[in-house]
């Protein structure tokens, strides 16, 4: 059966929503644990890779020197993964998932292996950018290819299972890099990065149709839409990196960016967002804004390592165990959220953004110096209540993004513009938090609680989007 026939079979009826009739024992049976693999896969690599290349960093930078472009590696590889998000849809349409998804991943293994061959950091940045096409690719087509591969009675526990492995990511990436600091091998730890793609490049072949659609699609690629919104994520992450009254200056710079991505982006018929986006009284807009409100809470976690070893007086191991805990409420509220009725998924994207912003703040709070064992175990618990938040919502709101039109391209273009969300959101978040970390001078406790809650004002604008974007899960007017 071709992936066309596919899409055309399991489109779900026009202002319904796909019920899960069949449970996680159906999503993980032979007959679609392998196209599950491949995209769980992909955005794990992608998840992974972040907190991995972070933590064998400082190793890197004592082997090849670069110390200045410390940033670039990071900010190289996040441009290019919000440039290739864009490209998803397009690349679906006129290659189909198999071809798709083997060009992702050998793209993500050769820019691994030039960063792990690389003699200087120039090269080394450039490898990061090649990897950031392949894990951005990636991260698109895990939601983009659910709709074509699995039955609409799985969309959400597909989806749940795929979003999940951000936090799986999250998980093991520093634990794994920590591994290959300690033995002074990172160079050995790129590699292993770039085995494990080509291999589920080779499952990719022997699991998704290998043909390309019957009727290609293709459409122009929308430019001056790209261009603004890879200048928006460079100039935000490059604010980070800066001092003094340049960093308000460069931070405004990439919201008036942003803006501007918007507005050229509505006026392209072909553009980055679907459509129905820009529509008036449509609520995929909200969709998309709930889903930033929630990535903007997963950026605390970066932090929170910094906080347990400064206030809470934790061994690195232990501070380590402590910034997981976010991603683990988020990991296992998501898999059990995936069961609920669509009457129950509504509730559960109007509480989510709830349960992050209250976690949150409680958890910035009680922020406080020589902090007790007592507190330390009170600050796990409200993490724990947070990431829950982000799993109670997040696969409803990317199964709204890919039922909010019966069209099958649009219905890709949806779903792959929930990762382009993500990664502005994280840009975003990322260079406000610098920048909040830096009030507090050079006071751990007032530096903690202005990042805290200053991240949990962000997460509150996601409990007033949630409530439009929960009024119907296909994406029409409420």
């Amino acid at each position: 059966m071709t992936s066309s026939a596919q899409g055309n079979q399991r489109k779900p009826a026009p202002g319904t929503t796909p019920r899960t009739g069949s449970g996680w024992g159906s999503l993980l049976s032979k007959n679609h644990l392998p196209a599950v693999t491949v995209m769980a896969g992909g955005v794990g690599l992608y998840a992974m890779n972040l907190y991995f290349t972070a933590a064998l960093m400082p190793s890197v930078v004592t082997e090849i020197g670069g110390e200045r472009y410390y940033a670039w590696a990071a900010t190289g590889y996040l441009v290019t993964a919000v440039i290739a998000t864009v490209l998803v849809s397009r690349m679906l349409g006129a290659q189909g998932a198999a071809r798709s998804y083997c060009t992702a991943y050998l793209l993500f293994a050769a820019g691994t292996v030039i960063s792990a061959l690389s003699p200087t950091m120039g090269v080394f940045v450039a490898g990061r950018a090649v990897q950031g096409l392949g894990a951005g690719l990636l991260t698109g087509l895990g939601y983009a290819t659910i709709r074509s591969v699995l039955p609409p009675a799985l969309w959400t526990r597909g989806t749940g299972l795929v979003s999940a492995m951000f936090g799986v990511g999250t998980l093991a990436g520093p634990a794994l890099g920590g591994v290959f600091a300690e033995i002074g091998a990172w160079r050995a730890a790129f590699g292993v990065l770039s085995g494990l793609a080509v291999v589920l490049s080779l499952v990719t072949l022997r699991t998704l149709p290998v043909g390309r659609p019957e009727n290609p699609v293709s459409h122009p690629v929308p430019v001056a839409s790209i261009v603004t919104l890879a200048s928006t994520a460079a100039v935000l992450s490059v604010s980070s990196a800066l001092t003094g009254v340049l960093v308000p200056l460069v931070v405004l710079a990439g919201l008036l960016l942003l803006i501007l991505f918007l507005v050229v982006d509505a006026r392209n018929t072909n553009g980055v967002l679907p459509r129905l986006t820009y529509a008036r009284g449509n609520n995929l807009k909200w969709a998309y804004l709930t889903v930033a409100s929630l990535c903007a809470g997963v950026m605390t976690e970066n932090f929170i390592p910094l906080f347990g070893q400064q206030l809470g007086g934790l061994s690195p191991l232990l501070a380590g165990l402590l910034g997981a805990v976010l991603s683990l409420g988020w990991v296992v509220a998501q898999l059990f959220s995936a069961n609920a009725t669509e009457a129950g998924a509504r509730r559960l994207v109007r509480t989510g953004p709830l349960f992050l912003t209250a976690g949150l703040t409680a958890y910035g709070l009680l922020q406080a110096e020589d902090a007790s064992g007592t507190t330390v175990a009170l600050w796990a618990v409200l993490l724990l209540i947070a990431g829950a938040g982000i799993g109670c919502a997040f696969p409803h709101l990317s199964v709204a993004a890919m039922s909010s039109g019966t069209d099958e391209a649009e219905g890709a273009k949806a779903a792959a513009a929930v990762s382009t969300t993500q990664l502005i959101a994280f840009t975003l978040t990322s260079a406000v938090a610098g920048n909040l970390l830096a009030l507090g001078g050079t006071d751990p406790l007032v530096s903690a609680r202005w990042l805290v809650l200053g991240i949990a004002v962000i997460t509150c604008l996601g409990v007033l989007t949630a409530t439009r974007a929960a009024a119907r899960r296909t994406g029409r007017t409420p």
